[in-house]
């Protein structure tokens, strides 16, 4: 740079304060000094104008530095005029890069610091948002816990306000305050609830200073009746003959209700039900326990070592795992499981129940043993029946089955045959142990039938059957009456038996009317068959198609006879009889053979004696109704017979002569004959 141009620039000082200020000498030939801010001066610029003199100088820079390479290319030197000047150019362009670089930092750390201060201030402002916000939600949880606070008095059942200010005492209540004002109300309330709590509590102290001296003075009275208990026991022993005279046994009835403790839990209801009810209503009817009471009591007992079903499970298939590689071809084990499965209960309940003789068919002084068991392991109950009679019943041989203990009982309620268990979960336990069929073991364990498992409260079909109380009161009545109905009908068949194998029907007086004086059919033969002899019969195998002769029922021949005409009826006997009332099928041998399926006539017979059976009923309760259809039977024969056309072509008297009254010997296409017997006219008629 030429000393000239030094001369002419004026003396510049940078102040870091930011503002410029002129100063004169106080001279006239003091030089003339500025003070230079770019502070200041960044002030007033403008970035736009900034960046625009950025872009000509870099412009600029770049034509001085050309023109200084093609200068040097021409062969021009270092030192030469005209490459200092541009190069000095070069410097001053360098330089005002250098001004617009401070400025653009300058810039930027101001842009920085404003956005700083900004976002200070925004800090600031939502640091005070915040603070607000929570002592919002402060207050807002203040006010719910207030509104939700519980006092302790809301917990006491106060007496009520009409009968507050009835009760309560003038300086209490203060109706003229707590009138308008419910605080004030609540707080008398309170006072008068602490005042009635003080009388209580002097109370409590007086009835426990009165409950002592009563204690003390039954304490004294104790030892007293305990000093008499050696006396008492002497007297007892003393007056059990008195006791069995006077049909009063209170020492066996103790002994009793100390064993019922050690029942199961269904045998226990049944006893409590059957006791109720033969003291209310069957005074007939006893119940009585027996078995192995210490038995019992062990079994009450939990194991010393109790283990987990699980683990038990284990062992036992691991024992039964390696018994099966010991000896498998040996079967006892699982011989000891089912026998385990089938266990009854050591104590078992006999009920006696007497049936009085009611009609003449009835034997009297018979009674119905019904012995119950419980077995453990498939929770349901068992029966077994024997009836003993005053007299001897080895007379009637056809009524061997009448009173078999296996089939005794058989379908007392319908379809109830007692072969198979009533609990569903024992399927389950009988597949373990390789039980197939539970009627193989009801004749030694008893028959399952429903009405058992109700008398004993057991309900089904739930896993764990549930022992229900009322549900053995409820069925208690019913099957007692159907248990005396069942004995009875079975000793009135017996006894008909006697006289039917006799060739003997037997009719009572209240039936005589039912029938005519003179029947010249009669009974030749009675037998009981079976349900394959049934089956194999010609002349029902219809009532087997129909599903009416079922392995359950009793089946019986009877053959009626009357001169060359021989009628064989075939006997169902269902066990609920008289309630389900004899079948019969019929098949006549005269002229060749005939049935009811072909002959019009034998199937009219077999509508009157089995559709129209409820003429021959009899008194109630309908034990009469069997020999009642045989008689019928008899008379329809006479009927039959009398009323057939005689061959012209045959010689001689009529085979069977008319001896009954007919209005009609015949009537309609079918020509059938007048079954129906009138009284007190004596004639027969058409239905």
């Amino acid at each position: 740079m030429s000393d000239a141009l030094k001369k002419r620039k004026s003396k510049v000082v940078r102040s870091e304060t930011g503002t410029p200020e002129g100063k004169r000498g106080r001279g006239d030939g003091e030089q003339e000094v500025r003070v230079y801010s770019e502070e200041v001066e960044l002030d007033g610029s403008d970035p736009a104008e900034d960046y625009r003199q950025y872009k000509l100088t870099c412009k600029a820079l770049a034509k001085l530095m050309n023109e200084i390479q093609e200068l040097k290319a021409n062969g021009a030197k270092d030192g030469c005029a005209e490459v200092e000047q541009k190069r000095m150019q070069s410097c001053i362009h360098f330089m005002s890069l250098k001004k617009l670089n401070r400025l653009a930092h300058m810039r930027l750390k101001r842009g920085r610091d404003q956005t700083h201060e900004g976002k200070q201030r925004v800090d600031v402002l939502h640091l005070q948002l915040q603070n607000l916000l929570y002592e919002v939600m402060h207050m807002q949880k203040e006010i719910s816990k207030c509104l939700e606070f519980k006092s302790k008095h809301e917990e006491i059942d106060l007496v009520s306000i009409d009968e507050f200010n009835k009760e309560a005492p003038p300086e209490i209540s203060r109706i003229s305050i707590t009138k308008d004002d419910p605080h004030q109300l609540t707080l008398a309330r309170l006072d008068w609830e602490l005042e009635q709590r003080k009388r209580l509590a002097e109370k409590y102290k007086e009835s426990l200073s009165s409950k002592e001296k009563i204690q003390k003075s039954i304490e004294v009275k104790k030892e007293h009746l305990s000093s008499l208990q050696p006396g008492l026991n002497a007297i007892m022993q003393a007056s059990l003959p008195v006791q069995e005279y006077l049909s009063m046994p209170f020492e066996q009835t103790q002994k009793q209700i100390e064993i019922a403790r050690h029942l199961p839990p269904s045998l226990y209801v049944l006893l409590v039900q059957a006791n109720a009810y033969g003291q209310a209503c069957d005074k007939s009817l006893s119940v009585s326990i027996s078995g192995d009471v210490d038995e019992a009591k062990a079994l009450a007992k939990p194991p010393d070592d109790s283990q987990d079903d699980d683990s038990g499970d284990s062992d036992a298939e691991e024992e039964q795992e390696k018994t099966k590689r010991r000896r498998p071809t040996t079967g006892g084990q699982l011989d000891d499981k089912r026998r385990e499965m089938l266990k009854r209960h050591p104590l078992s309940l006999c009920l006696d129940l007497k049936c009085k003789g009611t009609h003449t068919h009835t034997h009297n002084g018979s009674v119905l043993h019904l012995f119950f068991y419980y077995l453990m392991n498939l929770n349901i109950m068992t029966v077994k029946a024997k009836v003993s009679t005053a007299t001897d019943l080895t007379g009637a041989i056809s009524a061997g089955e009448l009173l078999n203990s296996d089939t005794l009982l058989n379908c007392l309620y319908a379809n109830d045959q007692g072969r198979e268990t009533p609990n569903p979960a024992n399927r389950y336990q009988f597949d373990k142990v390789g039980i197939s069929v539970f009627g193989d073991y009801v004749a030694e364990l008893g028959h399952p039938y429903q009405w058992v498992q109700r008398l004993g409260g057991l309900q089904f079909p739930s896993e764990t059957p549930e022992v229900c109380d009322s549900l053995s009161a409820s069925h208690m009545e019913s099957t007692m009456k159907l248990l005396r109905g069942r004995v009875q009908s079975r000793l009135a068949l017996h006894k008909q038996f006697s006289s039917l194998e006799h060739s003997i029907v037997p009719v009572s007086s209240e039936c005589q009317h039912l029938f005519p004086t003179k029947v010249l059919s009669r009974l030749s033969r009675w037998t009981a068959i079976t349900h394959h002899e049934y089956t194999n019969l010609s002349f029902t195998r219809h009532v087997s198609d129909a599903g009416l002769a079922r392995e359950t029922d009793l089946f019986f021949l009877a053959v009626v006879e009357r001169g060359t005409a021989r009628l064989q009826a075939a006997v169902v006997l269902n066990p609920r009889y008289p309630e389900i009332s004899p079948l019969f099928a019929l098949s006549l041998s005269w002229k060749g053979e005939r049935a009811g399926r072909s002959d019009d006539n034998l199937r009219a017979i077999e509508s009157e004696v089995n559709v129209f059976k409820s003429e021959l009923q009899g008194p109630r309760p309908g034990h009469q109704l069997l020999t009642n259809q045989v008689a019928r039977l008899c008379v329809c024969l006479d009927v039959y017979l009398e009323t057939d056309g005689q061959d012209d072509s045959v010689e001689g008297p009529r085979e069977f002569p008319r001896e009954k009254m007919c209005l009609r010997t015949a009537r309609g296409p079918n020509r059938l004959k007048p079954f129906k017997y009138n009284h007190p006219q004596g004639f027969f008629s058409h239905r």
